[in-house]
């Protein structure tokens, strides 16, 4: 089958155009996959239309960075979307780390040369910082739009409140607040009631990541079985902990039934999921990640995907009961690792 023509969506209220589905590579570039791997990743997003790819100074300690940049030298820079964060510790200092002015100032330079390019076309903060004035982070990112090495700024698992003050001092300063980058999927819906109304109200997309619930919406989890070899449930690792947390048999017996109800749509489990979150009118993308090449073809495979209203519900409807609407697991499951 041949592959879909890849659509692309305004970023926020600017004339910004994103690929619906992006490119990320937080677990994969620098830990899960060699780089050779990685490198035949990006280029098969290339090949299959995506231009936006997301990455931050965090992933794999800079190495995510690294791999990122050498894949894509020699592309015509205009012709992708660069995007990275700053926020988590990035060395052992006692500045390495938050969103003064000094962390941000030093990260984007080293992001910028690990890139291999001279600027990104969004910058992000990749929480939010309660130790260091808004107005200070608000600053260090207006002087790097004006200075050409930053295109456009948006914000990671910011609240509703939070980003509303944001956008606040970002039209003070002048400078395009245009995107929030939460966790978004079936399964975690968290960001409906306020960060989407919200960022609506505000002209700000979302950029999801996960969509894909860390690959539990692929449907390769079955119940009562352990995770597949090499897959990211496996071992003692952070993901995969915070996976262990997701997964119970009764949220991967319902992930069976949304399998039956993609292979009557034709589709993949992955693509129904994906579909499913790109039909929010305030989503501009969403993340995915790849170990193989071939994850990235069947990824684009969604934009295929038609989903109506009715189908939507019953999607819907049969993930809700989830063990995710515990409100003790959603507390231990809030995002604070570093996707």
């Amino acid at each position: 089958m041949d592959t879909p023509q890849m659509e692309h969506r305004y970023l926020g209220n600017s004339g910004l155009k994103v690929s619906a589905i992006a490119y990320g590579n937080w677990v994969t570039h620098g830990n899960q996959v060699d780089d050779d791997t990685a490198t035949a990743c990006i280029h098969a997003a290339l090949d299959v239309g995506i231009t936006t790819f997301d990455t931050a100074d965090v992933y794999a300690l800079g190495k995510a960075e690294e791999v990122m940049g050498r894949a894509l030298e020699g592309v015509r820079r205009e012709s992708y979307e660069l995007f990275s964060k700053v926020y988590w510790p990035t060395g052992d200092g006692v500045n390495d780390r938050g969103l003064s002015r000094k962390h941000i100032m030093e990260s984007c330079e080293n992001s910028l040369r690990r890139l291999r390019t001279d600027h990104l076309d969004l910058y992000q903060a990749h929480r939010y910082d309660l130790e260091t004035p808004l107005e200070e982070t608000m600053v260090a990112f207006a002087d790097l739009v004006r200075a050409g090495k930053v295109h456009y700024i948006g914000v990671s698992e910011w609240t509703a409140e939070q980003i509303r003050a944001g956008a606040a001092l970002a039209s003070e300063l002048r400078i395009p607040f245009v995107s929030s980058q939460p966790q978004y999927s079936l399964i975690w819906r968290v960001i409906e009631e306020q960060v989407v109304p919200a960022c609506a109200e505000l002209g700000i997309s979302q950029i999801v990541w996960s969509p894909l619930a860390q690959g539990i919406l692929t449907g390769k989890y079955l119940p009562g079985e352990p995770p597949p070899a090499g897959s990211r449930a496996e071992g003692d690792t952070p993901e995969a902990k915070m996976m262990s947390l997701m997964m119970n048999d009764e949220l991967l017996e319902r992930v069976q039934e949304l399998a039956q109800v993609a292979k009557m749509l034709g589709c993949s489990t992955a693509q129904l999921a994906l579909a499913w979150v790109l039909r929010n009118d305030n989503v501009a993308a969403a993340i995915v990640g790849a170990s193989r090449p071939e994850q990235i073809v069947d990824n684009v495979g969604a934009l295929r995907v038609e989903l109506t209203d009715e189908l939507a519900s019953q999607v819907e409807a049969l993930l809700a009961p989830s063990a995710l609407t515990d409100p003790a697991l959603t507390q231990k499951f809030a995002p604070s690792e570093r996707p």
